[in-house]
């Protein structure tokens, strides 16, 4: 088969401050199929360099599973959505 290996466009949707900083709600990015999530996070700042501020309290949802940024593998699909949460104002 042809198998393309062009990255997949995954949806990248932005809540409260996340969808401040990055001045929208939702996208359409294309990234690397396998990369940790650090690296995904990596290539989000890179579009929307504001992020960078509150890295150290977001966290991913990959369809619908909470994924902290580190070093877990995530395999993306073409049309994925990854939500960014960050912190819920509010102890």
């Amino acid at each position: 088969g042809g198998e393309r290996l062009c990255p997949p466009q995954v949806s990248v949707l932005y809540f409260a401050r996340s969808a401040e900083l990055a001045g929208l709600r939702r996208e359409t990015l294309r990234v690397p199929r396998q990369l940790t999530a650090l690296q995904l996070w990596e290539e989000i700042v890179s579009v929307h360099p504001r992020l960078a501020a509150i890295q150290d309290q977001v966290i991913f949802a990959v369809r619908q599973e909470y994924v902290v940024l580190g070093d877990q593998l995530l395999v993306l699909q073409p049309g994925d959505e990854v939500a960014i949460i960050p912190p819920i104002s509010g102890g």
